[in-house]
Parts: C-alpha cells; structure tokens; sequence
C-alpha cells in the first residue's frame, strides 16, 4: 500500500545517505551559524546577545535537523520547509504568553532590558523566542530516533474520558489561579497549568493531543519531548551564563545547588514545559487548519504508528 511505500523510499534514502556518509546542507548551515555566534557571544564584551541569540539558535535546530535526517532519511524541514518555518512564527507569541503569567510571578528577569527602548525590546526578544519551539521538537525528534526509544512497552495508562479531561482543564484553571494569587509558593505550577488547560481543549476541538497516546499507555512521545526539552533547557543555560544581555532567576526556596543560572531543581520544569509547547502548537494549528496536524513526529518515520495515528 501508499504507507508501505513510502517507508520503504524513506528507508532507501537514509540507506543511501550513510552509505555516502554525507550530512545535507541545512547541517554545514546550521553549523556556520552556531559556532561564531557561541564564540563570538563568549568572546566579546557589552551589548551582543541580543544580537547572535537568533543565528545561534536557527543554527542549533538546523544542525539537529541535519543528524536526523542523516540518520533517518526524513526531518522536521525536509518533512516540510512551511511547517519548519511556521514553528519560528508560532514559537514567539507562544512563549509571550509566559512572559505575560511572569509578570507577575517575577521568576526571570532580563539583565540589560534597560538598554532597549520598547519597540527594540519586542522585537529583538520576539525573534529569540520565535527559536524556542523548533530547538525542542527538533532535539526531541533526534531524541526518538536514540535506540532507546525503538521499543515502547505499554507503560502507565492516562484515563482521558471525557469526565477525565473535564478534571485536568478545571485542574489547570486551579493551578493557573494559585500561582497568580500567591505566586511565592505556587510559580512552579506555570510549568503544569497551561498543559492542563490547553490538551484537554485540543481533545474536545478533535485536534491532536498527548492524551492521544498516554491513554493507551504510549509515553514515547513524552519521553522524547522531555529529553529534548531538557537537553535544550542545560544548552539555554550553558549560553545564557556568560551573555549580555542574559536572564537572571528569582525562584523563592529553592535557590541553591545552582547549574549555571538556574537553581538545579528549576530543570525539572523543562519537563511540563515541553508539554506545554506541544498542546499549544497543536492547538494552534488545528485553529488555523481545521484538522490534525501530524507533522511532529510523523508516523511515517517511527517504527509503529502511535495510537491515534492513521
């Protein structure tokens, strides 16, 4: 059949790649743009950030998308080119949306902001957060394809019926309302609520969702978001300590054991907020294509479809 088909041409291609031993050109771009811009950053001193954190990070997904594609014959942008650069457009309004819950937890703040008239603020931070999505589905696409992630043995099942995700929105809504109340105790549930108030939306709208999967007991896809999400999360730290203009933390009781800038026990909300990303890209999608969006982590490359997936 057309399924059957096409795996075995993607298979063909990625054959044919490591026999070459030849990586694509979206790679050796990603690669030109990453290095200088972390030497360069590291290197110089005064304002510079602002200015390399976008090429640094278009480079990053880029080099990612070309190991995976190495690897496996199919990608993220070779998959398709729009939906790759519709990741940038999403990703920026996206992370917006926790810069408006920050202000008023005050868990981050921007050393060097002062510098930047307002308009020069927005635009300069909208093109850095436009890269957030695509380094996190990029890396958790590469994380999939660890062998590792092969095998999927039925794992804990999520109930999702419908008196279920009427649970996890209201749950989120809880959430979302005890850290705007009393944000000293409550901030870390910025990581939770969104994901707890969005999936549950993209169920009911009949677009995609983790629920998709989990209520089968397939944790794949989350395993692969969070891995990602966490290898992203060392890397923005690892960039961020020696930048200008660059991030600071402000995390009531847990600011000690520190990695970098972030307090150690401030990684683990990389976990939730891979999630989060996910229900909001997909939610966002389906408003604008009416349908399911099966463009991460297409069917097509992983070894069995998911449930869900047709």
């Amino acid at each position: 059949n057309k399924l059957f088909y096409n795996r075995r041409l993607r298979l063909e291609l990625c054959v044919s790649r490591l026999s070459q031993g030849k990586f694509s050109f979206p790679f050796w771009l990603g690669l030109m743009l990453m290095i200088p811009s972390w030497i360069v950053n590291w290197s110089v001193s005064g304002l510079r950030t602002h200015l390399l954190f976008f090429p640094l990070w278009l480079g990053y997904s880029l080099t990612i998308d070309g190991l995976v594609f190495y690897k496996t014959g199919d990608s993220l942008l070779h998959r398709s080119w729009k939906r790759f650069i519709g990741l940038f457009l999403i990703s920026a309004p996206c992370w917006w949306l926790f810069e408006l819950i920050n202000l008023r937890t005050q868990n981050w703040l921007y050393l060097g902001k002062a510098q930047f008239t307002p308009f020069e603020y927005f635009i300069f931070a909208s093109l850095s957060f436009s890269t957030v999505m695509p380094a996190v589905f990029e890396t958790a696409e590469w994380v999939s394809t660890w062998r590792l992630f092969r095998r999927s043995a039925t794992r804990c099942r999520v109930p999702s019926e419908l008196r279920h995700l009427k649970f996890y929105f209201f749950l989120g809504l809880l959430l979302l309302l005890m850290l705007l109340i009393w944000p000293e105790w409550f901030y870390p549930f910025v990581w939770l609520s969104v994901y707890l108030i969005i999936d549950p939306i993209n169920v009911k709208l009949g677009g995609r969702s983790l629920f998709d999967s989990l209520k089968n007991g397939e944790w794949r896809i989350v395993r692969a978001l969070w891995i990602g999400c966490l290898i992203c999360g060392f890397l923005w730290e690892f960039w961020n300590f020696h930048s200008f203009p660059k991030w600071i933390y402000h995390t009531p009781h847990v600011q000690f054991m520190h990695v970098f800038e972030m307090p150690i026990l401030g990684y683990s909300g990389y976990l939730p907020f891979s999630m989060e990303l996910y229900a909001l890209y997909h939610l966002l999608t389906f408003i604008i294509e009416k349908r399911k969006n099966f463009y991460l982590f297409s069917p097509n490359r992983l070894d069995t479809d998911l449930s869900g997936m047709k």
